[in-house]
């Protein structure tokens, strides 16, 4: 008897369906076929062991079992519910076979029978009401993960004998509820940090402010203990509130990439990912023999901080490039083509240079210039002498700052309605920057005279129009005047110490890397 299931898998952050053929018939053995990996092979010992473990029986018959499309790679061991009960329903051992294919079934069976979670739940039930299916059977610990998606009736079973049950019309279930958007709205802004934590440093709370009014890349250098990481992880308290869009699209990255079963509900706040120095190329952009979402990826909408950035490796930084130019990352292979999203603001830190003059070239050049070319904020920060620290009243709190980046934020999407793609001033493409920020003569001399002294790249002339622009949007100005312009130069201190070093003012730079 020739059963169908159906099933999904995931290629990228988006699923395709997947039928699942099972015939018994006369003879002896196990096949799979469809291009399986050695996780959906050895899913015929589960399946058996899980089918004898509820008293059910096995077939001592010839079961072929096909998943199709037959010339795509199958991985994982998400098929085994999807198998067993297709198996079952072959056998004559379920009362109703054929409403099987009325439902999406994905989950991992254990040995005695527990249907286990799996990853990537989300965009397997977003596409399961796309396909127009009835309902979605998972793992109990997917099923709140599966639940977001309205209209959709979602049944979540901690063993394959209520699954059973179900189809055999001996046990009611109910579709689980979750209220997805009011859960959303309820977590958002429940940071446990606030910039008021931190006294002093005004001036690179400020700089942090910019960078998150106008979305700007940003580095800070500075002594151990001036508070660099204290900053950053704070800087996620005055970006603007995620949107039901930009939550559905970070909650998908991270349903096939998290721990299978971890995701009960949107992610309501904006992502903060920290990897440490020593990750590799794929970790950080993505890609893999069977292609996952990396660090940047998973910082999708939110903040990727690279903490001690000199001590990545350069080649590591160097595939950052495109993903920071375009938002997104494109990965290659021989048989497929995937793009993971990956808008996200770059913040790094850095110890400055503190050894022998004649090593700070080679301290400069850990870090590529196209990359510091990419960062529109460059920030020496200062430590906060110890008697500071003691009667300095707190300073503006992430409330306060927020204030600012919401108008900010606001001016620049009344200023880019009619541009789509563009949602920041960071955005900008070359023609837009062209056209928006227009400067006065007072302002083009002071910077033509800053690039000529500095001999600074045409990436970052535009990087401090840009600056420039979100500054004067802060100050609530519809055009850029001089001391905007002053404060977005100030914000390029390492291009200039860069420019030293490679220039005959050799001995300036250095004194400026002893400094910092």
């Amino acid at each position: 008897m020739l059963i169908k299931t159906f099933g999904s898998a995931v290629h990228g952050v988006d699923a395709f369906p997947i039928t699942i053929e099972v015939n018994v018939g006369c003879g002896i053995g196990y096949t799979v076929i469809g291009l399986p990996d050695n996780a959906v092979k050895e899913s015929l010992q589960r399946v058996e062991m899980a089918i004898t473990s509820i008293g059910m029986r096995m077939p001592r018959q010839r079961i072929v079992i096909n998943l199709a499309p037959a010339d795509v790679r199958k991985t994982g061991s998400g098929f085994d519910l999807a198998i067993a009960l297709a198996i079952l329903a072959a056998s004559n051992q379920l009362a109703t076979p054929f409403v099987l294919a009325d439902y999406v079934i994905m989950g991992e069976l254990g040995l005695d029978g527990s249907v286990l979670p799996i990853k990537g739940t989300l965009p397997m039930a977003i596409r399961a009401r796309a396909d127009g299916y009835a309902g979605m059977l998972v793992a109990e610990g997917n099923a709140r993960e599966a639940g977001m998606v309205s209209q959709l009736s979602v049944y979540g079973f901690s063993h394959l004998k209520g699954a059973v049950a179900f189809f055999n019309g001996q046990q009611a279930a109910e579709p689980v509820q979750v209220y997805a958007r009011d859960d959303f709205y309820r977590m958002q802004d429940s940071h446990g940090a606030d910039f008021s934590d931190i006294r002093g440093q005004e001036s690179a709370k400020r700089a942090l402010q910019v960078a998150a009014a106008g979305g700007h890349n940003l580095l800070m250098v500075g002594p151990p203990g001036s508070g660099k990481t204290m900053l950053a992880k704070r800087l996620p308290t005055i970006l603007p509130p995620m949107t039901l869009h930009e939550a559905l699209e970070t909650t998908r990255i991270h349903s096939v990439s998290n721990t299978p079963g971890d995701l009960e509900g949107l992610i309501a706040n904006r992502p903060f990912r920290t990897p440490h120095h020593t990750i590799s190329n794929v970790a950080l952009v993505g890609g893999g023999s069977f292609p996952q979402p990396g660090e940047i990826s998973l910082a999708h909408n939110g903040v990727l901080f690279l903490d001690e950035l000199a001590e990545f490796r350069r080649s590591v930084l160097d595939v950052m490039r495109q993903p920071l130019e375009e938002g997104k990352v494109c990965i290659g292979r021989a048989k497929m083509s995937l793009v993971f999203p990956a808008n996200f603001m770059l913040v790094a830190a850095m110890n400055p240079y503190n050894g022998p003059a004649n090593g700070i070239d080679k301290f400069m050049n850990r870090v590529s210039g196209p990359l510091l070319d990419r960062i529109d904020i460059q920030l020496a920060v200062e430590p906060v002498p110890f008697y500071e620290l003691e009667r300095t009243p707190n300073g503006l709190s992430s409330g306060e700052l927020r204030e600012g980046v919401l108008n900010a934020r606001a001016a620049q999407n009344r200023r880019f309605a009619d541009h789509p793609g563009t949602r920041t001033n960071t955005d900008m493409n070359g023609k837009l920057v062209h056209e928006i920020c227009q400067l006065d003569m007072h302002c083009k001399r002071l910077l033509y005279n800053h690039m000529e002294k500095y001999r600074l790249s045409a990436r970052a002339h535009d990087r401090i129009l840009k600056v420039s622009r979100t500054i004067a949007d802060l100050a609530g100005s519809d055009t850029i005047e001089l001391p905007h312009v002053a404060e977005a130069i100030h914000y390029r201190s390492i291009d200039t110490a860069a420019a030293n070093v490679s220039g005959t003012n050799r001995h300036q730079a250095r004194m400026y890397a002893r400094k910092r």
